[in-house]
């Protein structure tokens, strides 16, 4: 005999819940992804894809607009604003820049460590709610971009940079445990990044640090 429904048992329904389009954004992406950007762009754009070749974020803001209000579409149309970087502080060593969805809900932030990022670049990722910091960025190989960066933009020898030279960042839990690694990639023209995921985790967490990159590869092309 078949089993009855239970009237009062709740109804099963989808764990995404149907507004959180951050989390649809980043279900189902197949990793690793490729975070891109043009050297010679007269404006600031970056775009992450999926390894399918799937666009996650584009952003393209005005030269002098980036610093204070980056938005993130879910594609190069920019129909569809996906999430929102903004800040109160001028970029300094220490601001801090916080990631909101559409509807201004928190997302998290990343915070550049002062001093602590002239030789190295060292930020610090929160997830919202509290001062503590989730995740720490960190250069694994300085030593890398530092022939990157003066080799780069000589003549062949720039091309050659980047078949040579693979500054690394990776993003580790308080633990030590690296749950990400940004590498760069050999390309012409244009900066290339490939991030790597070693851990499970949210679909919000992985677009905080994702966007966390994308603020951190902004922020140090203006140091060179």
């Amino acid at each position: 005999m078949e089993q009855s429904t239970n009237p009062y048992e709740a109804p099963i329904t989808s764990a995404i819940p149907a507004t959180d389009d951050i989390s649809r954004q980043m279900q189902g992406i197949q990793w690793p992804l490729t975070l891109s950007f043009k050297i010679l762009a007269l404006t600031k754009q970056a775009t992450v894809t999926d390894a399918n070749g799937q666009v996650v974020l584009y952003t393209k803001q005005k030269f002098f607009k980036f610093r204070e209000h980056v938005e993130i579409f879910t594609d190069k149309s920019r129909s569809t604003l996906l999430a929102e970087i903004k800040t109160r502080k001028i970029i300094d060593w220490s601001a801090r820049y916080n990631f909101t969805d559409a509807q201004g809900g928190e997302i998290g932030s990343v915070g550049r460590r002062g001093w602590r990022s002239i030789w190295r670049a060292h930020y610090e990722v929160f997830n919202p709610g509290d001062d503590t910091v989730d995740f720490t960025l960190r250069e694994e190989n300085p030593i890398s971009k530092v022939f990157d960066s003066l080799l780069g933009g000589i003549p062949v020898l720039g091309v050659l940079t980047g078949y040579l030279f693979h500054p690394r960042y990776a993003a580790a839990d308080q633990s030590g445990t690296v749950a990400m690694r940004m590498t760069k990639q050999p390309a012409f023209w244009e900066g290339r990044f490939k991030i790597e995921k070693f851990s499970d985790l949210t679909e919000r967490q992985e677009l905080n640090l994702v966007m966390s990159y994308m603020m951190m590869v902004m922020l140090e092309r203006q140091r060179g």
